[in-house]
């Protein structure tokens, strides 16, 4: 850069450094937070309705037909509004609290995709409590996105897996017996439509079949 070229980008930074420029950054800032927590306001409303089954007393037989038709609201986001509330209200109930949006800044707020994400690794056997302590700091010391998120959540599952290859093991084992008493489930459908197999034959499958079954519960 020239020093022409240098002046004038200081000269036009001194211009851009005034009262509206300072109090549109100011507001932008605002902004991004009420942004990335009004899904909570949102969420809390939803989950006092589901919790309390108000959407019966407004003709609805289900939250999701009540969120759909009136609010506009997909299944799959109306639940994901309220559980990820309720996941933080039970989980990380300080981050309901005013204080807390007030003593972050933007970019390190936890977006609701994110807790999502969170939420639905807590249930995974796989990763071990140290393992969720670090994605929770991820995600409300840091505020990692939800794709990146996703990534390191992906890593560790990969490398449990490798530490306990017998798991694993075990893991392939049960969708191979999946596969197959869907195989037989099938045959057997169509061997009692066609009447195929004699009845004590049939009998005897079934209790095969049933034995089967049980393995996977």
């Amino acid at each position: 850069m020239s020093i022409i070229d240098q002046e004038e980008r200081i000269s036009k930074l001194k211009r851009m450094n005034n009262p509206t420029s300072k109090e549109l950054r100011v507001r932008a800032s605002g902004a991004a937070k009420d942004f990335k927590s009004s899904w909570v306001s949102f969420a809390q409303v939803l989950h006092s309705i589901r919790q309390d089954k108000l959407y019966e007393y407004w003709g609805y037989e289900k939250f999701e037909q009540y969120a759909e038709r009136e609010l506009g609201l997909k299944k799959p986001m109306a639940l994901k509004l309220v559980k990820t509330y309720q996941f933080v209200e039970q989980q990380e109930p300080a981050y309901l609290k005013e204080e807390f949006m007030a003593s972050r800044e933007p970019s390190v707020l936890p977006e609701i995709d994110a807790i999502n994400v969170l939420r639905l690794a807590k249930n995974r056997k796989e990763l071990t409590k140290q393992d969720f302590q670090e994605l929770r700091k991820q995600v409300f010391d840091k505020g990692q996105n939800a794709a990146l998120l996703r990534k390191d959540l992906t890593t560790m599952i990969r490398e449990r897996k490798q530490l306990d290859p017998e798991e694993e093991r075990e893991q392939r084992n049960m969708a191979a017996l999946r596969r197959f008493l869907n195989a037989i489930r099938s045959f057997k459908k169509d061997a009692e439509t066609l009447k195929m197999v004699k009845a004590d034959v049939m009998k005897k499958a079934d209790e095969l079949f049933r034995d089967l079954e049980s393995q996977l519960d």
